[in-house]
């Protein structure tokens, strides 16, 4: 705490928190203004010819990240300065396109936020949501929430700005709708640390009201089952029946006749006449004839059943009845009790384990499957320096690139043993074209252990524990160091 806050009284604090407030936000804006700097420096075409004419289309070229008359950016610089932040490639990225977008399209709203007179977050989603706009109309947007961004609540803000962007081009909004509708999906978020996952899909109406009816009759089936449970979970659960079809369909064929319809009012009317309570009106859920009924009964339907592969990390410990965590791509962190219950409605085939000591070399540039899979176990993803992707659909590189001559009586053919373990790194498409083309040096240093040199002389050290600052020479050391010398980085 800043001692000077001791000898404050209440007036004093509250005029310190206003202070500080604004030092937060004029902090934001610079960040904002660096990136804006630093795009300025890349900003011509590299693919311009001495003549003024394009000499390639490829590599290195300029980018628009932001939106109608801002001015363009290099594509390779993007890299260095995501790596001088300590930040993804896609957050700098994003970060540049907003700023630009405020300078450029929406210059009174930057005026507030330079004056350190409203959040620059809430002005940063105001570029974004009005991106797509004409350069020529998005200053309908700008007039209005300049005006209010810095006294409205936030809410207000933001439902201003977005009727200013139906205003500014009803017609493009009409044709984006249009767009929307044929955009269905459905996504995944992040697992949690509880083991929980969210869910989203958008679909068509009607798809919405059949799976809702599933999963109210599932629900309803299940209840019994677990008596305690609140109704929201209790559909949830009813929901994970989805994924098991052949289980779901069992399921139905077991409870073909529909719950008790609640009791309706008594009417005074001649005309109403009571229900009769034994033939209820079956709901689309269950609704088979008898005779399919019976037929599917007989089925056999486990070659229905679902197939995946599921690749889980545990210490050989915790077979051995030590406490641990499993850690099972693509759902995170779970308990061991946890996996058994993801585990237990399927039959398992256990797969052997892989031998990551291995140190099988090739001669061959490209990478067999098997190495793949060894190099993805040992670095857990994308070894570019903050990368946050864990994915197997990635490259995979040679750190120290691969020569495809050199070598043989007659210099044609490859030196041995330059893919393997010792050699090779998964990176996402970006990043390998970038380490490729943009002057990166990288090189492997141990198992799952890499060093880099960006461009302008950044150093960084990838290992198990994250990615960490490293001292220019000392990386210039590691890289230019005879093959097979192991360098100690204390």
């Amino acid at each position: 705490m800043n001692p000077d806050l001791h000898d404050l009284d209440a007036a004093g604090l509250l005029a310190a928190a206003t202070e500080a407030e604004r030092a937060a936000r004029l902090a934001e804006v610079d960040k904002l203004q660096v990136l804006s700097k630093w795009a300025e420096l890349h900003s011509s075409d590299p693919t311009e010819g001495p003549d003024g004419r394009h000499a390639r289309r490829v590599g290195n070229v300029l980018r628009q990240v932001g939106g109608e008359g801002t001015p363009g950016v290099q594509d390779f610089c993007l890299g260095e300065i995501a790596l001088a932040r300590g930040a993804g490639v896609t957050a700098t990225s994003n970060m540049l396109a907003d700023v630009l977008d405020l300078e450029h399209r929406l210059p009174l709203t930057w005026a507030v936020c330079r004056r350190g007179e409203c959040e620059v977050w809430v002005a940063r989603r105001i570029a974004k949501l009005s991106r797509h706009l004409p350069a020529d109309k998005v200053h309908v947007v700008d007039s209005a929430v300049s005006r209010m961004i810095a006294t409205e609540a936030v809410g207000r803000v933001l439902e201003v700005a977005e009727a200013k962007v139906i205003e500014a081009d009803t017609a493009l909004h009409e044709e984006r709708c249009e767009a929307e509708r044929r955009r269905r999906y459905v996504g995944l978020g992040r697992t949690d640390e509880y083991g929980l996952r969210t869910l989203v899909a958008r679909l068509e109406a009607g798809d919405v009201a059949a799976v809702d009816a599933i999963v109210q009759r599932v629900a309803e089936i299940i209840a019994p089952l677990h008596p305690d449970a609140h109704p929201d979970e209790l559909r949830a659960l009813a929901f994970g029946w989805l994924a098991r079809p052949t289980e779901l369909l069992q399921l139905l064929l077991e409870h073909t006749t529909p719950p008790p319809a609640p009791p309706e009012p008594e009417l005074d009317l001649d005309l109403a006449e009571p229900a009769d309570p034994d033939e209820p009106a079956p709901a689309r859920a269950f609704a088979f004839p008898a005779d399919l009924l019976d037929a599917l009964r007989d089925l056999d339907l486990t070659p229905l059943a679902s197939k995946a592969v599921l690749h889980v990390h545990l210490h050989e410990a915790v077979l051995n009845g030590t406490a641990g965590v499993a850690r099972v791509e693509g759902l995170g962190p779970v308990t061991l009790t946890q996996l058994a219950e993801l585990l237990r409605r399927f039959d398992v085939k256990v797969q052997p384990v892989k031998d990551l000591s291995s140190r099988v070399r090739y001669t061959a540039y490209e990478h067999p499957e098997s190495l793949r899979d060894q190099v993805h176990l040992v670095t857990g993803g994308d070894y570019w320096p903050y990368a946050g992707s864990t994915s197997r659909h990635v490259d995979l590189d040679h750190p120290t690139p691969y020569q495809h001559t050199g070598h043989g009586d007659n210099g044609r053919e490859p030196p041995p043993d330059q893919t393997g373990p010792h050699n090779s790194g998964p990176l996402g498409r970006r990043h390998h074209r970038w380490k490729t083309h943009a002057g990166y040096q990288s090189r492997q240093c141990g198992e799952g252990r890499y060093v880099w040199l960006t461009p302008h002389g950044l150093g960084f050290l990838v290992d198990h524990t994250g990615t960490h600052r490293l001292h220019p020479e000392k990386a210039r050391i590691i890289l230019e160091a005879p093959p097979g010398v192991d360098i100690y980085l204390g």
